[in-house]
């Protein structure tokens, strides 16, 4: 994926062997040791062919073999997430600075000194969006609030089938877009079909949002999502109140994340266990309450950082210049 997205946007893209280590189980480990040391040949060689002032990594074990083969060259680490990933926290020992999202971070790199709070950069393609010209480009019509829903790239089932379970109830309320992913587009497409007419009109679905994900986001009063790295940067640009629900099924980032917006007041988390029970409950509650709403929204706005893709600009090529001296 990551390689279709990089050429989307015009950027050479050059992959390299690796795996991961952590949790992988002794049976996988031999192979996946041997990716990481082709992995770091690969890196010498396109290091050596590049020749590169600086390095900047984001995480992921794919990011491992380049800071092996390219000690000894300055190296910006930006962490996205609250808490950072095994990965990020290996590749701390090799960088020469690191920003983070929040100052929360901070705690986890207790022995780095040259730690830099950037924000998360909002892509300008996305900040672009105003309210009427994105309501307009999705075709919202409707007085009623608007209730934004999705999962990320993939979708999210729990959440797919919660709304989908209570949508005749949600949409009394509110006009939704939802954002279902690939995998989930069937069932979607099935009951929109199920839906009367003045339902219909209310209810905008679709399998992802390319180039309109901006507006989705400009366009809503209210979202309910996964708490992925960039509800930390997105929500904060639209000011925008959030239900989260974090993903079980992993490590504990997306928990942190989400709990770091909801004890700033600017979002409510909303265990995975109790969708199908809990939410519509709850979103009928907040949509009846605007003051509330309002609060949430003034207390995401407040997180706004909207020079952080400038910030880490700025410390790569401090970082460049300090390797031309």
């Amino acid at each position: 994926m990551e390689a279709a997205l990089v050429e989307r946007a015009g950027i050479p893209f050059k992959a390299i062997p690796a795996a991961g280590l952590h949790g992988v189980g002794l049976a996988r480990l031999p192979g996946n040791l041997l990716a990481m040391a082709r992995g770091t040949l690969a890196a010498r060689r396109i290091l050596a062919e590049f020749r590169p002032d600086v390095l900047f990594f984001t995480g992921g074990y794919v990011a491992g073999p380049i800071a092996l083969a390219g000690r000894g060259i300055p190296s910006l680490l930006y962490v996205p997430d609250i808490e950072p990933g095994l990965a990020l926290k290996t590749l701390a020992r090799f960088a020469t600075r690191i920003t983070v999202t929040a100052e929360e971070s901070r705690l986890y790199f207790a022995g780095h000194s040259n730690i830099v709070v950037s924000g998360y950069p909002v892509r300008p393609d996305v900040a672009a969006w105003k309210r009427p010209q994105a309501r307009k480009s999705l075709g919202l019509k409707n007085k009623l609030p608007t209730l934004l829903v999705f999962g990320g790239s993939k979708g999210a089932r729990s959440i797919n089938m919660a709304v989908l379970e209570h949508l005749e109830e949600l949409l009394e309320d509110s006009e939704i877009i939802h954002i279902s992913g690939e995998l989930d587009w069937p069932a979607v497409q099935e009951k929109t079909s199920q839906l009367n007419a003045e339902q219909a009109k209310r209810y905008h679905a679709h399998p992802y949002l390319h180039d309109n994900m901006g507006a989705a986001l400009a366009a809503a009063d209210l979202v309910i999502c996964r708490a992925g790295a960039s509800i930390l940067g997105e929500f904060p640009h639209f000011e925008l109140p959030a239900v989260l629900v974090p993903y079980p099924h992993a490590w504990r980032y997306q928990k942190v994340n989400a709990e770091y917006l909801a004890k700033r007041n600017a979002a409510i988390i909303l265990e995975d266990s109790k969708l199908k029970s809990g939410l519509a409950l709850l979103v009928e509650k907040l949509l009846e309450t605007p003051e509330k709403l309002e609060a949430m929204r003034a207390a995401m706005g407040s997180l706004k950082q909207p020079k952080a893709a400038a910030s880490i600009a700025h410390e790569l090529q401090a970082l460049a210049g300090e390797a031309h001296g």
